[in-house]
C-alpha cells in the first residue's frame, strides 16, 4: 500500500527535476501527475494550490538540497579556494551529466515565473538567500569579516550562477571553468 506521504513525496520529487530541466511553463500539469506515478485528482489532493504551489515547494526541496551539497563540499575543501572550485566542479558535473538540461533549479523557474507568482518569487529568494548565507558563514569562519563575508559570497554565487546559465545555453563548460578560475585567483586574495 502506498502511503499518502510518499504520493507526494514522489510528486515533489518529479516536480522539482522537471521544473529543473525544462522550466515552470514547458512542465504541464498531466506531465507532472505521470511523472510523479500518481492518479490524475492526486494533484489538487497533495497541493490545492494546484501548479504553483507544488512549483514552489518543489523549488524550496530543491534548494535545499542544493544547499546541503553546497555545505559537504565546502566543508570538505582544505580552503576556500578550493571550496570554490570544487562547487564549480559539482556544478558542471551535474550539468554535463545532464546533458545541459540541468542548470540551476531556482533560476530556471525563477527567470520565467518569480515575476507572476509571489510564492514562488518567495520560494526562489529564500533559496538564495539561503546559499549565500551558508557561503558568508563559511567565509567568516575561514576568517573573513562577516562585511567581506557576505560580499564575497555575492560576487561568487552571482558569478557562478551566470556562468552556469551561460554554459548551459552554450552547452559548454567553457564559462564555468572560465570563471572558476577568476574566482579561485580573487578568493584567494580575499584570504592573504
Amino acid at each position: 500500500m502506498v502511503r499518502r506521504t510518499d504520493s507526494r513525496r514522489r510528486m515533489l520529487d518529479s516536480a522539482a527535476e522537471l521544473f529543473q530541466a525544462q522550466g515552470y511553463h514547458a512542465t504541464g500539469l498531466t506531465q507532472l501527475v505521470a511523472a510523479g506515478g500518481a492518479p490524475k485528482g492526486s494533484l489538487y489532493f497533495h497541493f490545492p494550490g494546484g501548479k504553483e504551489q507544488l512549483a514552489a515547494e518543489a523549488v524550496r526541496l530543491s534548494s535545499e538540497r542544493v544547499a546541503d551539497v553546497l555545505t559537504a563540499v565546502v566543508t570538505a575543501a582544505p580552503d576556500p579556494a578550493s571550496a570554490i572550485d570544487a562547487v564549480v566542479d559539482a556544478l558542471a558535473a551535474s550539468l554535463t551529466e545532464s546533458g545541459f538540461r540541468r542548470g540551476c533549479p531556482l533560476a530556471t523557474v525563477a527567470l520565467e515565473a518569480a515575476a507572476e507568482s509571489e510564492p514562488i518569487r518567495e520560494a526562489c529568494q529564500d533559496g538564495y538567500a539561503d546559499w549565500h548565507t551558508r557561503l558568508a558563514e563559511y567565509f567568516t569562519r575561514s576568517g573573513l569579516a562577516a562585511d567581506r563575508a557576505a560580499s564575497l559570497a555575492t560576487v561568487v554565487l552571482a558569478s557562478i550562477e551566470g556562468a552556469l546559465l551561460f554554459a548551459k545555453t552554450r552547452r559548454d563548460i567553457a564559462p564555468l571553468r572560465d570563471i572558476a578560475a577568476h574566482l579561485h585567483t580573487t578568493v584567494e586574495r580575499e584570504f592573504s
